[in-house]
């Protein structure tokens, strides 16, 4: 059997009535992914729970391999809010999913890339026409390797597509299965000091990205102060993380009990910040959700703007 399109999974789920672990108005749950920047200092640091337990409410974290499947939940009911690439809510809202865009992190270019193994033959994005290349559908991955075959001169159609999530995905690489590998930090940092691999591309000089947070309408609507003092936390978060590298990078390490050099490079590479949704990043989405319906990856046109909620940062943040 055929797996099922990733639009289709999606409407799949809202045909069924999944049991609502977020329906309690006394409970926030937030989705993560691992090592997911922000939200990881955020859940270390603990200071979330205490702020929203002076507003009754308690915190509960549930972590999730990658953005698409931490957006199903979010449509099941059983995540309020979480933080994804930029690809995976165009992919959630072309399938009829009712989340809102509360924030966005600024892009980081080379937290993400295109790898070949050190000793292959293909040295430019062109040469991968024809290839296997393997990363998580409707991820910051299928954007990367989307433009970069853009500005190559190429389109989906060049490339046999593998659909694998990070860990399957590394699997087939090793054993050679596939040609090319597209994935994010922190994998991208542990498979460069694991593996003799290659760069053949990053999102430098391609069309720039954020990671955007998301929400549930129930959470925007229901509880808007909450949401205020997430975001006002994050925000904070993102102070301190700028400021305590070294500290941060440790913090990291400890959490996905990974070496601390390959923390290091990550955090090297990242860039961390929580800003309202502006005209700029709007457009910079809409663009990339254009680009998903134009190479017929999603089933219909998307307005990012018809889902963007407006967050006002305290002073100071």
């Amino acid at each position: 059997m055929k797996k099922l399109s990733l639009f289709i999974l999606f409407k799949i789920i809202l045909l069924i009535s999944l049991p609502s672990m977020a329906a309690d108005d006394k409970l926030i749950a937030i989705g993560f992914q691992k090592g997911s920047g922000l939200l990881s200092i955020l859940k270390a640091q603990g200071t979330l729970e205490k702020t929203l337990a002076a507003q009754k409410l308690q915190v509960k974290w549930i972590e999730f391999p990658a953005g698409p499947q931490l957006l199903e939940a979010l449509n099941a009911g059983n995540v309020d809010f979480g933080l994804t690439g930029a690809p995976p809510p165009i992919f959630a809202q072309a399938a009829g999913v009712d989340l809102l865009y509360v924030g966005a992190e600024p892009s980081s270019p080379a937290c993400e890339a295109i790898l070949v193994p050190k000793e292959s033959p293909i040295k430019t994005v062109a040469e991968l026409k024809g290839k296997k290349v393997a990363f998580q559908k409707g991820s910051s991955s299928n954007l990367l390797i989307l433009a970069a075959l853009r500005k190559a001169g190429l389109g989906m159609q060049d490339i046999q597509p593998i659909y694998l999530s990070p860990a399957d995905a590394r699997a087939a690489f090793v054993s050679g299965n596939i040609d090319a590998w597209i994935v994010w930090d922190p994998y991208l940092a542990s498979v460069q000091h694991s593996l003799p691999v290659r760069v053949l591309a990053d999102h430098q000089g391609l069309l720039p990205a954020n990671s955007f947070y998301e929400a549930s309408r129930r959470l925007v609507e229901k509880n808007p102060q909450a949401l205020n003092t997430i975001l006002a936390e994050l925000a904070a978060t993102a102070v301190w993380a700028n400021q305590h590298p070294q500290q941060l990078a440790s913090t990291i390490a400890g959490q996905l009990g990974m070496p601390l050099e390959v923390i290091t490079t990550w955090q090297q590479r990242s860039r961390y910040g929580v800003m309202p949704l502006n005209a700029t990043v709007v457009s910079r989405q809409q663009e990339i959700a254009d680009l998903f319906y134009q190479n017929k990856l999603i089933p219909k046109a998307v307005r990012i703007n018809d889902k963007a909620w407006l967050w006002v940062p305290r002073a100071g943040n």
